[in-house]
């Protein structure tokens, strides 16, 4: 659900219409008069008004109710005109704040079971919706709004006379405001244990969103109001002195902000449903999306941008850097949302104690340890010129100690600089680690962070459409491990062949990565051939590549005088793909000359 830009708002007085995330508007007044019609006496008609009389009943006006009575003559009259609101919530933060400062602007409260008996409570004036319509509830709650006495009271259009007649006929008088958030669908859908099928339907709103739309509809007459961080922006848009351009405007923006709100609930429902009968994509998919934070710019400074939230049922508990904690430092920017996301995806992805420093979405550092202290410093090592300036990522909560030995490390580079980092990313943070953190710079960003386990839907925008496909969630374990060469893996090998298959799933394709004793000594990214990404992660490994691990995203195409054959002459031990090549036997018989270990997977790791 975007955010409203009221920069639109006519006059001088603007302000911003809240979010989940900014503050009300609060709208100034000027004077301004009411014009209130009078009976007409001596007559038996339904009252109704000429085009002269049509002003108290115009976007501007404060809408008035005009009911019928019969006298004991037996004659229509029109009582005093009295504004009216209706309101009906599952969530009802500042609802004393509201009904109190509605009963101080005259209005009259309409309003439904749990709801009414909480301003009850409160001690402000309530009807009840069934007085007002002469129909009980019934069908367990499932019919208590759905009747003309209240869509008619919305719907009328106050300077249209032939609407003011036939609600006068029907002694309906019109509603000025409609207060109404929906059932909670998405928590109760998605608890634990998951509710049943029944229950799940039971939650679908119906009489919620047809007042909420009827409301947004007849935005020129009503004000609607879905979040309750609305709520100070309409009381003072409903004062008399609110200048009509004002109110008009509000209007319009709040009625915009309740059909988003039915369009993410309504997307939510669906897709709740398809998962309980369908299967394989969806003929048709929305994805409610709620503005988070408007950024800077985007990648680059021309570019604007801004970071949404994902309100679908399938993230409601997934964590991750969309629902993440800033503790402190800048505002985040568009790339860092980028990497850090790339940075905390790779290291929830490892169960042991692990470090991973990413830099362009590509981890240039890993390493498990179960000393996370020590686990940073060798992710560092792996290459300290990329690491610097980069995201710190860690998959355990950071201590006093674990934070000093990051503000204090020196450059491995020549041992005097302090490293520089954009973020730490953690699950949690003890209070002496964070105070400890604070102390690097103003300027670092710490963020906390619900693991996230690689499940759900991966989404990503083409020109004109998008691609929507499972998220790789596939893990070593979950793979076999095919020795195929003569040579087979101690132990060890076998361990750091599967810590390097893990790291190659989050580097950019062509890509290789090179390990040894639960760390990468290096990795090569993003080039459009293989044997290219070979050579860089060996130049990055170095010396250190004597009795390492090889790990390639997809299989070699080549192996003599390329690749495989680079690999086995600089000294790695073992080498794992996922085999599928036409050449497969040419990897083989390469690796069984060198009297290298080759392990296939039957898995590709692909990322684009």
């Amino acid at each position: 659900m975007a955010a409203m830009n009221v920069a639109q708002l006519p006059g001088t007085q603007r302000a911003a219409i809240s979010n989940s995330l900014s503050a009300p508007i609060v709208l100034k007044s000027a004077p301004s008069s009411r014009v209130v019609p009078q009976a007409l006496p001596g007559t038996r008609t339904t009252p109704s008004l000429s085009s002269a009389q049509a002003s108290p009943f115009s976007a501007r006006s404060t809408l008035r109710g005009i009911r019928q009575s019969t006298s004991s003559r037996g004659s229509w009259a029109v009582m005093e005109a009295t504004k009216r609101a209706l309101i009906s919530l599952s969530d009802k933060s500042n609802l004393e704040m509201l009904v109190k400062g509605l009963a101080g602007l005259g209005f009259e409260i309409i309003s439904t079971g749990g709801t009414a008996t909480a301003i009850e409570k409160m001690g402000v004036a309530v009807k009840k919706v069934e007085d007002v319509t002469g129909f009980p509830e019934m069908l367990d709650g499932r019919v208590k709004t759905l009747h003309p006495a209240v869509h008619g009271g919305i719907l009328a259009i106050r300077d249209k006379k032939e609407h003011m007649d036939a609600i006068g006929k029907h002694s309906i008088g019109p509603i000025d405001l409609v207060v109404v958030n929906l059932y909670p669908f998405r928590s109760t859908v998605t608890a634990t244990p998951a509710p049943s099928f029944e229950v799940g339907v039971e939650n679908i709103d119906i009489g919620g969103p047809a007042m909420i739309r009827g409301a947004a509809k007849n935005m020129a007459h009503v004000t609607v109001a879905v979040d309750p961080a609305d709520y100070p922006a309409v009381l003072d848009a409903l004062k008399p002195a609110t200048p009509a351009a004002d109110l008009a405007a509000l209007r319009k923006k709040l009625a915009w902000k309740a059909i988003q709100h039915c369009s993410s609930y309504d997307a939510q429902v669906a897709e709740w449903l398809w998962g309980q009968v369908g299967s394989g994509p969806q003929p048709m998919m929305t994805v409610p999306l709620k503005l988070a934070d408007t950024l800077r710019y985007g990648e680059n400074p021309h570019q604007a941008a801004a970071f949404y939230t994902d309100d679908s049922l399938r993230e409601a508990t997934a964590g991750g850097v969309a629902g993440a904690k800033v503790h402190w430092g800048k505002e985040m920017s568009y790339n860092n949302y980028l990497d850090a996301d790339a940075a905390y995806q790779c290291c929830c992805d490892y169960t042991e104690p692990t470090c991973v420093i990413v830099k362009h979405t590509n981890p240039c550092g890993i390493a498990t340890r179960g000393d996370l202290k020590e686990a940073y410093r060798l992710a560092v090592r792996a290459d300290p010129i990329s690491a610097f300036g980069g995201i710190v990522a860690f998959n355990r909560p950071v201590d006093a100690e674990l934070a000093k030995e990051i503000r204090e490390f020196r450059s491995p580079t020549d041992n005097e600089t302090r490293m520089f980092y954009e973020i730490v990313i953690a699950p949690s943070y003890t209070p002496e680690g964070l105070e400890v953190l604070k102390g690097k710079s103003k300027n670092l960003r710490i963020l906390e962070a619900k693991a996230r386990a690689p499940s759900g839907l991966s989404l990503r925008q083409v020109a004109g459409g998008w691609l929507v496909q499972d998220a790789d969630a596939l893990a070593p374990e979950g793979i076999t491990f095919t020795p195929v060469s003569e040579a087979k893996p101690s132990p060890q090998l076998l361990d750091d062949l599967k810590f390097a298959w893990r790291a190659v799933k989050h580097v950019k394709s062509n890509a290789i990565t090179i390990a040894k004793d639960g760390r990468l000594l290096g990795m090569g990214s993003g080039q459009p051939n293989r044997v290219n990404s070979v050579r860089i992660a060996l130049e990055k490994a170095g010396a250190e590549v004597k009795g390492s691990v090889l790990a390639s995203d997809a299989f070699f195409p080549f192996s003599w005088n390329d690749s495989v054959e680079l690999a086995c002459k600089a000294g790695v031990a073992a080498i794992v793909h996922p085999g599928g090549s036409l050449r497969d036997q040419d990897a083989i018989d390469c690796c069984n000359k060198y009297g290298v270990v080759l392990l296939t997977t039957g898995v590709r790791h692909f990322k684009h």
